[in-house]
């Protein structure tokens, strides 16, 4: 019996879009992908109604992985669906909730108990935004109702998000990500944007006016560069394999032809871009409570002031810049071994709970009919050479995309430096999903052999 079980009454007054009863083509998958977009970027220019002039965007370090418009009814953007993902790996990791992801039943509460933490979160975090004045109100009276706004913004990103990762290509969660940096790395390099002190031109546009005013200052290029420099980095580490050669030993299955060679692919950043986004939202979160300790006057986070921590551990876990390896070296140091540490376990975590370990691989592999050339054909030999590369892979893949992500924001990136990371292994592999599916779509025979 599932642990979850005791929740299937709420499940069933929980909405949920339906999947597909029809083996979707690809130009039906990229219309809803499309769609999707487009009301989101809609939705992020819609503003909330009753704010003061007096509120601030606490989050502003972290926007881009939250996927929010911090003053749009999208305020809170994917925070609430990533931290009820983060709460619920803790305690299948942990054992405390124990489940066989595996099976389909167990896999199904799992998501809908993720679906209904995702609304308890939107509404808690929605709430602690109106209620510590990180969003004020113009008076009193607005305070439900933006507490309401952003509840239901909320909640049209958790449909949104399974409309495409049902319908469409990817999940709703990459392609907000990837939507928003892209934004805001094209309005910052070319744009006019929007500032406190006035109009201010983009990297582009303002290095242009220095030029010609004469006096260029290449240090404004800095976060341009270090946007491409991630960039090739990112996409250099996506690009990397270990390949380990298999072959087909057996006919079983699915008409495969015994004896063929080939090579299985193991991906360098094998748990992808998921430990940076689920580090981050920790982040957010630790963010969201120190307001809320400061609130009821027992500040043991740290004390936050005009949006910015300023002491304790709030503080210590606040995004650095570069200019800190000289003047806080310790709260660079911190925040490092905090970020990298907390991918490397959210990379284990990720793989453990989303069926990517050597077990479930080896089953799948020996289900298929594949082994490994020179070895007698076994689960347990297949495990064996995959326990080999699949943990290793793990950890370093966490250190590789901790360490990327925190050395770009330390150099203050477009869209910032976690931004970039993650829009960079998004589109990859939105990209290597789309030509999967439109080789599938075109050659109905190889969908067949595939078993498809």
């Amino acid at each position: 019996m599932s642990a979850l079980e005791v929740l299937e009454p709420i499940f069933r007054f929980i909405p949920e879009v339906k999947s597909p009863v029809h083996r979707e083509d690809f130009n039906e998958k990229l219309k809803w992908t499309g769609l999707v977009l487009v009301l989101y970027f809609i939705l992020t220019q819609i503003p909330l109604y009753g704010v003061a002039p007096g509120s601030y965007d606490q989050f502003a370090q972290l926007r881009a992985v939250m996927a929010g418009s911090f003053g749009s009814i999208l305020t809170l953007g994917i925070g609430p669906i990533v931290t009820a993902s983060i709460v619920l790996q803790l305690l299948v990791g942990s054992n405390l909730l124990e489940l066989d992801l595996s099976s389909h039943k167990d896999k199904s509460h799992f998501q809908a108990t993720q679906k209904v933490l995702s609304i308890v979160f939107t509404v808690f975090e929605a709430s602690v935004l109106v209620l510590t004045g990180n969003i004020v109100p113009l008076n009193g009276s607005y305070t439900l109702l933006l507490i309401v706004q952003l509840v239901i913004g909320a909640l049209v990103i958790i449909y949104l998000d399974e409309v495409v990762s049902k319908w469409g290509f990817g999940s709703g969660i990459g392609l907000f990500i990837a939507a928003g940096v892209c934004e805001a790395i094209i309005v910052g390099t070319f744009n006019f944007v929007p500032n406190a002190q006035g109009i201010l031109p983009g990297i582009i546009p303002g290095f242009i006016q220095a030029v010609m005013a004469g006096k260029p200052n290449f240090y404004t290029l800095i976060p341009l560069l270090a946007t491409i420099i991630v960039f090739l980095v990112v996409l250099y580490g996506e690009a990397m394999r270990v390949e380990i050669p298999i072959s087909h030993g057996s006919v079983r299955g699915h008409g495969r032809v015994r004896g063929a060679v080939g090579k299985y692919p193991l991906k360098f950043v094998y748990s992808s871009n998921m430990p940076v986004i689920l580090t981050s939202a920790l982040l957010v979160n630790v963010t969201l409570f120190t307001n809320i300790f400061q609130k009821i006057g027992f500040p043991i986070l740290g004390h936050i002031e005009q949006g910015k921590a300023v002491d304790g551990l709030a503080w210590l876990l606040s995004t650095p810049n570069l200019s800190m390896f000289i003047t806080e070296p310790v709260h660079v140091l911190v925040y490092a071994i905090f970020f990298i540490g907390f991918c490397m376990l959210f990379s284990w975590l990720w793989v453990e709970i989303s069926g990517l370990n050597a077990k479930k691989i080896s089953e799948q592999l020996y289900n298929s009919g594949i082994q490994i050339p020179g070895f007698r054909s076994s689960k347990r030999q297949l495990y064996k050479i995959l326990k080999k590369y699949i943990p290793a892979l793990t950890i370093i893949s966490g250190i590789y995309v901790g360490l990327i992500a925190f050395l770009a924001d330390l150099t203050s990136a477009l869209g910032g430096g976690t931004g970039v990371l993650l829009t960079v292994g998004i589109l990859h592999k939105l990209y290597e999903e789309m030509a999967e599916d439109q080789l599938m779509s075109s050659n109905p025979l190889l969908r067949k052999f595939l078993g498809d």
